[in-house]
């Protein structure tokens, strides 16, 4: 693993932002897999200030998302396709038919996940991978359990997860408490994984998951068996970390 230190959330951004560069500059019908939540809202800013002074083109971009909340319509405000579009496909040139996310409005779990399946398979192997990670371990809405799912399923999220997505709603009665994600093989299939973190409040579980035991009671434990992960943390985030 290759973890990059930075000073801030700011600068956790533009050096996050950078890595997805190289790799769009490099392989311009790239494959990328794309994280929702307030970790990667920076990195978005800073591709989309790059497009608008030329330097980037997502015209051959195909995008995977993680996840999105079982029961939310596309258009709504809280769901994951809403915040992609407002953060970054509305303002980019990239092709909205190759924009994938898990369908939340699919009430059929099994259809679901059974047709984000096969359009992660059509798109292929993502080229690189953006990550949070979140107070409990999860990458994607993978919580922690007694095994690491697989392929794309339905969750019913963690009362530690709904706790710190509330923020997002009006109300924690709102929060859905499922979601469509990708499993750990999907995640895990992906040629390169970056991951992004801040604050004194990740310390810990940056630790516990790269340098503790793997573990499914810690899901991104598993990154420690893939060949090219990327860090990109601020000092607070690595604090815990032993030799950072």
């Amino acid at each position: 693993m290759r973890i990059i230190k930075a000073r801030d959330y700011d600068e956790v951004s533009r050096k996050a932002a950078n890595i997805i560069f190289s790799v769009m500059t490099e392989k311009p019908d790239c494959v990328l897999g794309l994280a929702t939540g307030s970790s990667p809202v920076g990195i978005y800013k800073e591709l989309v200030r790059r497009y608008e002074e030329g330097d980037l083109d997502f015209s051959k971009v195909t995008t995977v998302n993680l996840d999105e909340y079982k029961g939310l319509d596309r258009e709504d405000p809280q769901s994951y396709a809403y915040y992609m579009r407002e953060n970054l496909f509305s303002h980019v040139n990239i092709r909205s038919e190759k924009t994938f996310l898990p369908d939340g409005r699919e009430a059929d779990s099994q259809k679901a996940c059974e047709a984000y399946n096969q359009i992660l398979r059509q798109a292929g192997r993502q080229d690189i991978q953006l990550l949070g990670i979140g107070h409990d371990g999860h990458i994607g809405f993978n919580e922690p359990a007694d095994h690491f799912p697989k392929e794309t399923h339905c969750v019913d999220l963690a009362e530690s997860t709904i706790e710190a997505n509330a923020r997002f709603f009006e109300s924690r009665e709102q929060v859905p408490t499922q979601a469509y994600t990708m499993g750990i093989q999907n995640i895990m299939a992906a040629k390169q994984i970056l991951m992004v973190a801040n604050g004194k409040g990740k310390a810990k579980i940056l630790k516990e998951a790269f340098q503790g035991p793997i573990t499914p009671q810690i899901p991104a434990s598993i990154l420690q068996l893939h060949p090219n992960v990327i860090l990109v943390a601020d000092e607070e985030a690595l604090s815990e970390m032993e030799s950072c």
